[in-house]
């Protein structure tokens, strides 16, 4: 199983084995191995997609407090 935590204040942090992220393009990120990896959600990372603490350093805030989506729509 994969999980994917929002952290307030903080990255996406996906935790997970045999993890795989790729580009706009299909092209697949080289994680090295890693079963965890951090996304970044601010956009200030040097190193994007992946979370450099780059949002503690400039003070940005966001919390995402868990909820029910409601139910798709049907499509036509």
């Amino acid at each position: 199983m994969t999980k994917i935590t929002v952290n307030d204040h903080g990255p996406l942090r996906i935790e997970g084995t045999d993890l795989q992220i790729c580009d706009a393009t299909g092209k697949p990120f080289g994680l090295a191995g890693r079963t965890v990896v951090s996304l970044c959600r601010c956009g200030l990372a040097a190193n994007k997609p992946f979370c450099d603490g780059s949002h503690a350093r400039q003070g940005w805030q966001s919390t995402c407090p868990a909820r029910d989506l409601p139910p798709p729509k049907p499509r036509a």
